[in-house]
């Protein structure tokens, strides 16, 4: 292996490109399940809301689970490494706010994906959106509290 590290690795190539559509993901900090908490992943959706508000994402489908988010968004400005820096920022700074200590909370980096323009958005954000099904930590998507998509 070469000596990049792995954070470095996933910037290896990445392109922003405004009115494209891309899926992001990332873990929480040694893959905590700190999202369990329903009230800490709701700082997370805030987050989303509050990027689209201001004009940096169009969110289309979003899914928090208990240690990683997966957003499928169309970038409206800036870069993604912006947008996600945004957003893991204000997150930690609430959730920490919100448990009275200082932790880690996200791993450093992000995957993301562009989409191509013949892809089938609403086939992948049911995926995305049905994550809590297929980890088994609910029946029914509707009993899950922490996922949106415009088309659902």
């Amino acid at each position: 292996m070469s000596g990049l590290s792995a954070s470095h690795r996933l910037r290896v190539g990445r392109y922003s490109e405004s009115s494209r559509i891309y899926l992001l993901t990332t873990n929480t900090f040694g893959r905590e399940p700190i999202f369990r908490d329903f009230r800490m992943g709701r700082h997370v959706v805030d987050q989303f809301r509050q990027a689209q508000r201001q004009g940096y994402a169009h969110s289309l489908a979003w899914v928090v689970m208990p240690d990683h988010f997966h957003w499928l968004i169309e970038l409206r400005q800036g870069s993604l490494s912006e947008l996600m820096q945004r957003t893991k920022s204000l997150t930690a700074k609430t959730v920490n706010l919100h448990l009275g200590n200082n932790i880690c909370l996200w791993q450093r980096g992000f995957h993301d994906r562009a989409l191509r323009r013949e892809e089938n958005l609403v086939k992948l954000a049911r995926y995305v959106v049905a994550n809590p099904l297929r980890a088994g930590l609910v029946k029914r998507l509707g009993d899950y509290p922490l996922w949106d998509a415009i088309w659902l």
